[in-house]
């Protein structure tokens, strides 16, 4: 089923967003042009948990939505970095939190029609504040802590509009529940 890319033009070159317009070809021979994918580099994500179980959630304003909004820590992984590396990193760098415990969860192609990237989840659990946040010129972020009984209650509500955030939570409290 797999298609052959038999040319491809680059619309748009930046670090944050990449987009192209691919000719390819069908298995069973018909043309397809333009298919257009954006490509993004792999971000990663955490239901990220403090010492004394409060959540650690960040809110932020989202320009392509015009909202602020409450989400978990998260964000690209750099080049040649794994996964929980750029995730602690993450955490550090948005939160002022290092942790003592990470554990894979899972990952998600968050629309592979038009993107070509993964984000990797996390729970992260033994949370300590030990520094200020470190945050990027266009980053604007509030730390709120709320209890983890809370946060699940917001997830089952809708409360969280971060698709690739909320499918971590999800991934995340089924993992806390089968460690209990």
């Amino acid at each position: 089923m797999n298609w052959k890319i038999l040319s491809s033009e680059y619309i748009s070159k930046h670090s944050y967003f990449t987009a192209r317009r691919d000719r390819c070809e069908r298995p069973d021979g018909q043309i397809v042009d333009p298919y257009f994918v954006v490509e993004l580099p792999i971000s990663v994500c955490a239901l990220a948990i403090t010492e004394d179980n409060q959540v650690v959630l960040t809110r932020q304003y989202r320009h392509p939505i015009d909202e602020t909004v409450l989400e978990i820590p998260g964000g690209f992984i750099d080049k040649n970095e794994e996964p929980q590396k750029a995730i602690a990193r993450e955490l550090l760098e948005e939160t002022g939190y290092e942790f003592s415990s990470y554990e894979y969860v899972g990952k998600i192609a968050a629309n592979p029609g038009v993107l070509d990237n993964y984000t990797h989840f996390f729970l992260v659990k033994g949370g300590k504040k030990i520094t200020s946040q470190k945050l990027d010129a266009n980053e604007d972020i509030e730390v709120i802590l709320l209890p983890l009984d809370e946060v699940r209650r917001m997830l089952l509500q809708n409360e969280f509009v971060q698709a690739l955030h909320a499918c971590c939570m999800f991934y995340a409290f089924q993992k806390l529940d089968e460690n209990k």
